[in-house]
């Protein structure tokens, strides 16, 4: 075969090499999105989702929902504008709890044996089924944006409630009241102690009758409105397609 003829010897043999490069381009562009929504959540959340000692009804109901719904937010901008699929936030959290269990499973647990149930990451799939019924549904970046993102912030703690209830239960320990998860923070020991040995929850939002996750929750879905209008345009950035006119 000379550098000038074609590998490719049909029609139909050439629309299965372009179907394969498809796919291999998907394949990597998904692996792409998760290991940079993986970094972002790293940098910007990080131990809110890491330990169960954090995971409380103040700052983990508060951060988590505003720098997650970053990525789900981008990704629908482009795919829903340019090809009308309303899987975008699914595909973003599927992707980020698959490299979040990768890494809990292979880096937490198998390399310096901390417990699932002391690493486990925020369930979140049923927040971007939501993000993405309301868009489909409506049709509205605006709407999906007010609604969607009051909605991702509200369904955080819910959904995640069967999960950390048996972790917040009170228990006596060495004459002290504090929960299951903060004894786990107690006896698995981390880099950075003293500063993990401390109580999570204490705060001035107790002044709120002691209901602070629904305060934390409602603040947390404003913010994600906020955000999602940010992140949208971003994604419409990166999503913006130019041609060359020739000269």
């Amino acid at each position: 075969m000379s550098t000038t003829t074609s590998a490719v010897r049909s029609h139909a043999e050439a629309v299965q090499v372009s179907r394969t490069v498809d796919y291999l381009g998907l394949f990597i562009l998904f692996f792409v999105l998760t290991g940079s929504y993986h970094i972002h959540g790293m940098l910007t959340m990080g131990d809110w989702d890491f330990w169960s000692d954090w995971k409380d009804r103040r700052l983990w109901v508060t951060v988590y929902p505003i720098v997650m719904i970053t990525f789900p937010a981008a990704v629908q901008a482009v795919i829903w504008e340019r090809l009308r699929l309303p899987f975008g936030a699914t595909i973003s959290i599927l992707g980020i709890l698959l490299g979040e269990w990768i890494n809990r499973y292979f880096n937490f647990w198998g390399w310096t044996y901390f417990p699932i149930n002391f690493v486990f990451p925020t369930a979140a799939v049923h927040m971007a089924i939501f993000l993405d019924v309301v868009l489909m549904l409506s049709s509205s970046f605006l709407f999906t944006a007010v609604v969607g993102g009051l909605g991702w912030g509200l369904l955080m703690y819910p959904g995640n409630w069967p999960v950390i209830a048996p972790l917040h239960v009170p228990v006596e320990y060495n004459g002290m009241l504090m929960s299951v998860a903060d004894i786990q923070g107690y006896h698995y020991v981390r880099t950075g102690t003293p500063e993990y040995i401390r109580m999570v929850e204490k705060g001035t939002l107790r002044t709120f009758g002691k209901d602070v996750a629904p305060v934390s929750a409602f603040f947390s879905g404003f913010m994600s409105i906020l955000i999602y209008f940010m992140w949208h345009f971003v994604g419409r950035w990166f999503g913006t397609v130019k041609f060359v006119k020739k000269t």
